[in-house]
Protein backbone atom coordinates (compact mmCIF):
# COMPACT_ATOMS: atom_id res chain seq x y z
CA UNK A 1 0.00 0.00 0.00
CA UNK A 2 1.16 3.39 -0.95
CA UNK A 3 0.62 6.80 0.50
CA UNK A 4 0.46 9.98 -1.66
CA UNK A 5 2.92 13.08 -0.10
CA UNK A 6 0.85 15.73 1.33
CA UNK A 7 1.99 18.06 -1.48
CA UNK A 8 0.63 15.57 -4.12
CA UNK A 9 -3.03 15.24 -2.03
CA UNK A 10 -3.42 18.75 -2.65
CA UNK A 11 -2.25 19.21 -5.80
CA UNK A 12 -4.49 15.86 -6.78
CA UNK A 13 -7.60 17.66 -4.65
CA UNK A 14 -6.89 21.35 -6.79
CA UNK A 15 -7.01 19.51 -10.16
CA UNK A 16 -10.42 17.80 -8.83
CA UNK A 17 -11.59 21.10 -7.90
CA UNK A 18 -10.79 23.01 -11.19
CA UNK A 19 -8.36 24.90 -9.78
CA UNK A 20 -5.80 26.33 -11.58
CA UNK A 21 -1.97 24.84 -10.42
CA UNK A 22 0.52 26.84 -11.96
CA UNK A 23 -0.47 30.59 -11.20
CA UNK A 24 1.64 33.42 -10.42
CA UNK A 25 -0.22 35.82 -8.33
CA UNK A 26 2.58 38.70 -8.78
CA UNK A 27 1.63 38.41 -12.51
CA UNK A 28 -1.96 38.96 -11.68
CA UNK A 29 -0.94 42.08 -8.86
CA UNK A 30 0.92 43.23 -11.88
CA UNK A 31 -1.84 42.94 -14.37
CA UNK A 32 -4.22 44.69 -12.16
CA UNK A 33 -2.29 47.64 -11.18
CA UNK A 34 -1.03 48.14 -14.85
CA UNK A 35 -4.67 48.79 -15.24
CA UNK A 36 -4.82 51.11 -12.42
CA UNK A 37 -7.63 49.10 -10.45
CA UNK A 38 -8.59 48.18 -7.07
CA UNK A 39 -9.42 44.66 -6.54
CA UNK A 40 -13.10 45.53 -5.43
CA UNK A 41 -13.43 46.99 -9.15
CA UNK A 42 -11.63 43.85 -10.54
CA UNK A 43 -14.11 42.02 -8.58
CA UNK A 44 -17.02 43.59 -9.77
CA UNK A 45 -15.67 41.92 -13.57
CA UNK A 46 -15.87 38.54 -12.19
CA UNK A 47 -17.27 35.90 -9.74
CA UNK A 48 -15.45 36.09 -6.98
CA UNK A 49 -14.60 38.85 -3.87
CA UNK A 50 -12.07 41.42 -3.87
CA UNK A 51 -11.20 39.44 -0.55
CA UNK A 52 -10.51 36.17 -2.96
CA UNK A 53 -8.22 38.21 -5.10
CA UNK A 54 -6.18 39.44 -2.72
CA UNK A 55 -5.80 35.60 -1.16
CA UNK A 56 -4.77 34.99 -5.15
CA UNK A 57 -2.28 37.56 -5.51
CA UNK A 58 -0.67 36.17 -1.63
CA UNK A 59 -0.50 32.63 -3.50
CA UNK A 60 -3.96 31.10 -3.51
CA UNK A 61 -5.23 29.07 -6.51
CA UNK A 62 -7.93 30.27 -8.73
CA UNK A 63 -10.02 27.70 -11.22
CA UNK A 64 -9.60 28.01 -14.94
CA UNK A 65 -13.14 29.98 -15.06
CA UNK A 66 -12.06 32.50 -12.35
CA UNK A 67 -8.66 32.57 -14.32
CA UNK A 68 -10.35 33.12 -17.48
CA UNK A 69 -12.22 36.03 -16.06
CA UNK A 70 -9.47 38.19 -14.71
CA UNK A 71 -7.53 37.42 -17.29
CA UNK A 72 -10.70 38.72 -19.45
CA UNK A 73 -11.44 41.28 -17.07
CA UNK A 74 -7.60 43.02 -17.15
CA UNK A 75 -6.90 42.47 -21.23
CA UNK A 76 -4.35 39.53 -20.76
CA UNK A 77 -4.32 36.12 -21.89
CA UNK A 78 -4.38 33.46 -19.11
CA UNK A 79 -0.80 32.22 -19.92
CA UNK A 80 0.23 35.53 -18.84
CA UNK A 81 -0.49 34.19 -15.12
CA UNK A 82 1.54 31.00 -15.44
CA UNK A 83 4.69 30.45 -14.02
CA UNK A 84 7.51 32.15 -16.24
CA UNK A 85 10.03 34.94 -15.53
CA UNK A 86 10.21 35.55 -11.64
CA UNK A 87 8.54 39.46 -10.70
CA UNK A 88 10.78 41.56 -8.40
CA UNK A 89 8.41 43.09 -6.37
CA UNK A 90 9.32 47.33 -6.64
CA UNK A 91 7.28 49.10 -3.66
CA UNK A 92 6.37 52.62 -2.93
CA UNK A 93 9.88 52.41 -0.37
CA UNK A 94 11.65 50.92 -3.07
CA UNK A 95 11.53 53.75 -5.13
CA UNK A 96 12.16 57.74 -5.27
CA UNK A 97 9.43 59.48 -6.89
CA UNK A 98 10.09 63.27 -7.54
CA UNK A 99 6.06 63.84 -6.73
CA UNK A 100 5.71 61.13 -4.32
CA UNK A 101 2.47 63.24 -2.42
CA UNK A 102 1.23 64.59 -5.04
CA UNK A 103 0.70 61.32 -7.05
CA UNK A 104 -1.92 59.08 -6.03
CA UNK A 105 -1.09 55.64 -4.85
CA UNK A 106 -2.90 53.54 -7.48
CA UNK A 107 -0.66 55.83 -9.88
CA UNK A 108 2.72 54.96 -8.15
CA UNK A 109 1.57 51.43 -7.73
CA UNK A 110 0.59 51.51 -12.04
CA UNK A 111 4.01 53.14 -12.56
CA UNK A 112 5.32 50.60 -10.06
CA UNK A 113 3.81 47.42 -11.65
CA UNK A 114 5.69 49.12 -15.07
CA UNK A 115 9.30 48.63 -13.38
CA UNK A 116 8.35 45.32 -12.01
CA UNK A 117 7.71 43.97 -15.36
CA UNK A 118 10.39 46.18 -16.75
CA UNK A 119 13.29 44.12 -14.61
CA UNK A 120 12.17 40.93 -15.80
CA UNK A 121 12.07 41.58 -19.31
CA UNK A 122 15.75 43.13 -18.96
CA UNK A 123 16.77 39.74 -16.98
CA UNK A 124 15.22 38.13 -20.66
CA UNK A 125 17.63 40.01 -22.51
CA UNK A 126 20.14 39.54 -20.58
CA UNK A 127 19.97 36.27 -21.16
CA UNK A 128 20.91 36.65 -25.00
CA UNK A 129 23.39 40.17 -24.86
CA UNK A 130 26.00 41.31 -22.43
CA UNK A 131 24.98 44.55 -21.59
CA UNK A 132 26.98 47.17 -19.24
CA UNK A 133 28.68 46.17 -16.42
CA UNK A 134 26.85 48.55 -13.37
CA UNK A 135 29.72 50.99 -12.36
CA UNK A 136 30.54 51.30 -8.18
CA UNK A 137 28.38 55.48 -7.74
CA UNK A 138 27.62 54.80 -4.47
CA UNK A 139 28.33 57.69 -1.92
CA UNK A 140 25.65 56.95 0.49
CA UNK A 141 25.55 60.77 2.74
CA UNK A 142 24.09 60.98 6.36
CA UNK A 143 21.26 63.34 7.29
CA UNK A 144 22.32 66.86 6.23
CA UNK A 145 24.98 66.91 4.23
CA UNK A 146 26.22 70.49 3.80
CA UNK A 147 26.04 71.91 -0.32
CA UNK A 148 29.81 71.56 -0.36
CA UNK A 149 29.65 67.82 0.60
CA UNK A 150 27.26 67.21 -2.43
CA UNK A 151 28.96 69.41 -4.70
CA UNK A 152 32.52 67.13 -3.87
CA UNK A 153 30.15 63.60 -4.53
CA UNK A 154 29.26 65.24 -7.24
CA UNK A 155 32.66 65.92 -8.85
CA UNK A 156 33.29 62.31 -7.86
CA UNK A 157 30.45 60.96 -9.78
CA UNK A 158 31.59 62.89 -12.60
CA UNK A 159 35.32 61.28 -12.52
CA UNK A 160 34.33 58.17 -11.79
CA UNK A 161 31.50 58.01 -15.06
CA UNK A 162 34.72 59.61 -17.20
CA UNK A 163 32.76 63.05 -17.55
CA UNK A 164 35.53 65.00 -18.76
CA UNK A 165 35.57 68.65 -17.57
CA UNK A 166 32.94 70.83 -19.28
CA UNK A 167 29.20 69.89 -19.99
CA UNK A 168 27.77 66.38 -20.02
CA UNK A 169 27.57 65.73 -23.41
CA UNK A 170 24.30 63.35 -23.09
CA UNK A 171 23.24 62.48 -19.23
CA UNK A 172 21.01 59.51 -20.63
CA UNK A 173 23.83 57.68 -22.54
CA UNK A 174 25.86 58.20 -20.16
CA UNK A 175 23.76 56.40 -17.24
CA UNK A 176 23.35 53.61 -20.12
CA UNK A 177 26.98 53.19 -20.64
CA UNK A 178 27.58 52.80 -16.85
CA UNK A 179 25.04 50.19 -16.40
CA UNK A 180 21.74 51.88 -15.20
CA UNK A 181 18.96 51.27 -17.43
CA UNK A 182 16.97 54.18 -18.50
CA UNK A 183 13.50 54.24 -19.57
CA UNK A 184 10.46 56.34 -20.34
CA UNK A 185 7.32 55.82 -18.89
CA UNK A 186 5.01 55.07 -21.59
CA UNK A 187 1.75 57.42 -21.98
CA UNK A 188 -0.69 54.91 -20.31
CA UNK A 189 0.82 56.08 -16.75
CA UNK A 190 -1.06 58.83 -14.67
CA UNK A 191 0.49 62.01 -15.94
CA UNK A 192 1.23 62.61 -12.80
CA UNK A 193 3.98 60.47 -12.08
CA UNK A 194 7.27 62.20 -12.39
CA UNK A 195 10.47 60.99 -13.13
CA UNK A 196 11.52 58.48 -10.27
CA UNK A 197 14.31 55.86 -9.77
CA UNK A 198 14.74 52.63 -7.99
CA UNK A 199 17.38 49.84 -7.50
CA UNK A 200 15.64 46.97 -6.02
CA UNK A 201 16.16 45.06 -9.14
CA UNK A 202 19.27 43.76 -9.77
CA UNK A 203 20.07 46.57 -11.86
CA UNK A 204 19.29 50.60 -11.29
CA UNK A 205 16.26 51.50 -13.17
CA UNK A 206 15.85 55.56 -13.80
CA UNK A 207 12.21 56.00 -15.46
CA UNK A 208 11.45 59.36 -17.10
CA UNK A 209 8.47 61.24 -17.69
CA UNK A 210 7.18 61.43 -21.46
CA UNK A 211 5.97 64.26 -20.34
CA UNK A 212 9.03 66.19 -20.48
CA UNK A 213 8.78 67.59 -24.01
CA UNK A 214 12.27 69.35 -23.38
CA UNK A 215 15.87 69.11 -23.19
CA UNK A 216 17.02 70.62 -20.45
CA UNK A 217 14.94 69.42 -18.16
CA UNK A 218 14.94 66.12 -19.51
CA UNK A 219 18.46 65.88 -18.48
CA UNK A 220 18.25 67.78 -15.29
CA UNK A 221 15.39 64.52 -14.22
CA UNK A 222 18.41 61.76 -15.06
CA UNK A 223 20.76 64.08 -13.38
CA UNK A 224 18.42 64.54 -10.23
CA UNK A 225 17.76 60.49 -10.29
CA UNK A 226 21.28 59.64 -10.52
CA UNK A 227 22.21 61.36 -7.25
CA UNK A 228 19.62 59.64 -5.75
CA UNK A 229 21.15 56.08 -7.13
CA UNK A 230 24.62 57.62 -5.24
CA UNK A 231 23.64 59.15 -2.39
CA UNK A 232 20.26 57.78 -1.21
CA UNK A 233 20.75 53.92 -0.66
CA UNK A 234 19.12 53.65 2.97
CA UNK A 235 17.26 56.50 2.89
CA UNK A 236 12.91 56.86 3.21
CA UNK A 237 11.85 58.04 0.04
CA UNK A 238 9.99 61.17 -0.41
CA UNK A 239 11.05 64.17 1.65
CA UNK A 240 11.57 67.40 0.92
CA UNK A 241 15.03 67.28 2.20
CA UNK A 242 16.13 64.50 -0.02
CA UNK A 243 14.77 66.12 -2.94
CA UNK A 244 16.52 68.85 -2.44
CA UNK A 245 19.97 66.86 -1.92
CA UNK A 246 19.23 65.42 -5.47
CA UNK A 247 18.53 68.69 -6.88
CA UNK A 248 21.88 70.30 -5.58
CA UNK A 249 23.75 67.04 -6.92
CA UNK A 250 21.93 67.12 -10.34
CA UNK A 251 23.03 71.15 -10.61
CA UNK A 252 26.50 70.33 -9.70
CA UNK A 253 26.76 67.19 -11.61
CA UNK A 254 25.84 68.98 -14.85
CA UNK A 255 27.98 72.24 -14.36
CA UNK A 256 30.50 72.36 -11.61
CA UNK A 257 30.19 75.94 -9.95
CA UNK A 258 33.60 76.59 -11.02
CA UNK A 259 33.41 75.95 -14.23
CA UNK A 260 29.68 76.96 -14.97
CA UNK A 261 30.89 80.88 -12.85
CA UNK A 262 32.71 82.44 -15.76
CA UNK A 263 30.45 81.81 -18.03
CA UNK A 264 27.62 83.46 -16.01
CA UNK A 265 26.70 87.26 -15.80
CA UNK A 266 26.85 89.49 -12.57
CA UNK A 267 23.61 91.13 -13.75
CA UNK A 268 20.62 89.91 -15.56
CA UNK A 269 21.52 89.66 -18.99
CA UNK A 270 19.42 87.25 -21.16
CA UNK A 271 21.93 86.61 -24.16
CA UNK A 272 24.63 85.90 -21.76
CA UNK A 273 22.15 83.51 -19.99
CA UNK A 274 20.98 81.77 -23.40
CA UNK A 275 25.05 81.45 -24.53
CA UNK A 276 25.39 79.49 -21.45
CA UNK A 277 21.74 77.48 -21.73
CA UNK A 278 22.91 76.42 -25.11
CA UNK A 279 26.36 75.26 -23.58
CA UNK A 280 25.95 73.56 -20.75
CA UNK A 281 22.22 71.98 -21.72
CA UNK A 282 20.40 73.75 -18.79
CA UNK A 283 17.45 75.81 -18.06
CA UNK A 284 17.36 79.74 -17.98
CA UNK A 285 15.46 79.15 -15.00
CA UNK A 286 18.15 76.40 -13.28
CA UNK A 287 20.63 79.24 -14.28
CA UNK A 288 18.91 82.15 -12.78
CA UNK A 289 18.94 79.98 -9.44
CA UNK A 290 22.72 79.43 -10.13
CA UNK A 291 23.14 83.14 -10.72
CA UNK A 292 21.41 83.54 -7.31
CA UNK A 293 22.55 80.69 -5.29
CA UNK A 294 26.50 81.66 -6.08
CA UNK A 295 25.86 85.19 -4.81
CA UNK A 296 26.25 86.98 -8.03
CA UNK A 297 22.99 88.18 -8.12
CA UNK A 298 20.89 89.89 -5.12
CA UNK A 299 17.70 89.20 -4.08
CA UNK A 300 16.03 91.47 -6.10
CA UNK A 301 17.48 90.48 -9.49
CA UNK A 302 16.58 86.85 -8.87
CA UNK A 303 13.33 87.94 -8.44
CA UNK A 304 12.97 90.01 -11.43
CA UNK A 305 14.43 87.45 -13.39
CA UNK A 306 11.90 84.60 -12.92
CA UNK A 307 9.09 86.93 -13.31
CA UNK A 308 10.57 87.62 -16.72
CA UNK A 309 10.40 84.40 -17.15
CA UNK A 310 7.18 83.56 -15.80
CA UNK A 311 5.86 86.27 -18.39
CA UNK A 312 7.46 84.39 -21.40
CA UNK A 313 5.58 81.68 -20.39
CA UNK A 314 6.57 77.82 -21.24
CA UNK A 315 8.62 76.57 -23.18
CA UNK A 316 11.42 78.80 -22.27
CA UNK A 317 13.22 80.99 -24.93
CA UNK A 318 16.15 78.87 -26.24
CA UNK A 319 15.32 75.32 -27.18
CA UNK A 320 17.68 72.68 -26.91
CA UNK A 321 16.00 70.49 -29.47
CA UNK A 322 13.79 67.37 -28.03
CA UNK A 323 14.66 65.38 -24.98
CA UNK A 324 17.52 63.10 -24.57
CA UNK A 325 16.14 59.44 -25.13
CA UNK A 326 17.54 55.98 -23.75
CA UNK A 327 18.49 53.69 -26.79
CA UNK A 328 20.54 50.36 -25.27
CA UNK A 329 17.83 48.46 -24.50
CA UNK A 330 16.35 49.23 -28.26
CA UNK A 331 19.84 48.03 -29.74
CA UNK A 332 19.92 45.09 -27.85
CA UNK A 333 17.17 43.74 -29.08
CA UNK A 334 17.94 45.07 -32.79
CA UNK A 335 21.33 42.89 -32.12
CA UNK A 336 18.95 39.76 -31.27
CA UNK A 337 16.56 40.70 -34.17
CA UNK A 338 19.82 40.53 -36.94
CA UNK A 339 20.97 37.22 -35.00
CA UNK A 340 17.84 35.69 -35.76
CA UNK A 341 15.93 36.23 -32.02
CA UNK A 342 12.48 38.03 -32.07
CA UNK A 343 10.34 39.41 -29.08
CA UNK A 344 8.59 36.62 -30.11
CA UNK A 345 11.23 34.12 -28.71
CA UNK A 346 11.61 36.48 -25.61
CA UNK A 347 8.04 36.31 -25.05
CA UNK A 348 8.26 32.78 -25.35
CA UNK A 349 11.16 32.31 -22.72
CA UNK A 350 9.32 35.11 -20.24
CA UNK A 351 5.98 34.13 -20.44
CA UNK A 352 4.90 37.78 -20.82
CA UNK A 353 3.33 39.15 -24.02
CA UNK A 354 4.78 40.21 -26.77
CA UNK A 355 3.00 43.45 -26.58
CA UNK A 356 4.50 44.07 -22.96
CA UNK A 357 8.09 43.35 -23.99
CA UNK A 358 7.44 46.23 -27.06
CA UNK A 359 6.28 48.18 -24.62
CA UNK A 360 9.15 47.24 -22.13
CA UNK A 361 11.83 47.86 -25.32
CA UNK A 362 10.16 51.33 -26.67
CA UNK A 363 10.65 52.86 -23.78
CA UNK A 364 14.32 52.20 -23.74
CA UNK A 365 14.53 52.83 -27.36
CA UNK A 366 15.69 56.15 -29.08
CA UNK A 367 12.67 58.02 -30.28
CA UNK A 368 12.53 58.71 -34.16
CA UNK A 369 11.12 61.04 -35.90
CA UNK A 370 7.70 60.15 -37.74
CA UNK A 371 6.59 61.45 -40.93
CA UNK A 372 2.79 63.61 -40.86
CA UNK A 373 0.21 61.97 -42.45
CA UNK A 374 -0.49 63.50 -46.20
CA UNK A 375 -2.50 66.90 -45.64
CA UNK A 376 -4.72 67.97 -49.09
CA UNK A 377 -3.07 70.77 -50.51
CA UNK A 378 -6.74 72.02 -51.60
CA UNK A 379 -8.42 74.72 -49.66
Amino acid sequence: MTFESESRQRARRRRASGALVDFDGKRLSVARRLRRMQRTALAAQTSVTAAAITQYERGGRPTNTVAAELALALGVPIEFFRQGRPLTAVSTGDAHFRSLRATPAISRDQALAFAEIALAVIEVIEQYVDLPQITDIIEPVDDEPSPTLIASIAADTRSRLGVEPGPVPHVVRLLEAHGIIALRLPPEIDPRVDAFSTEAGHRPLVLLSPLKDDRARSRFDAAHELGHLVMHQDVEPGSKIIETHAHQFAAEFLAPTPELEPDLPRKVDWDALLQAKTKWGISLAALAYRCHAIGLWGEHSYRRANQHLRSQGYPEPGPLGPPESPYLLGAAVDLLNQAGTTTDDLARASRFTVEQIDDIVAAGSETKPRLRLAVDPTP
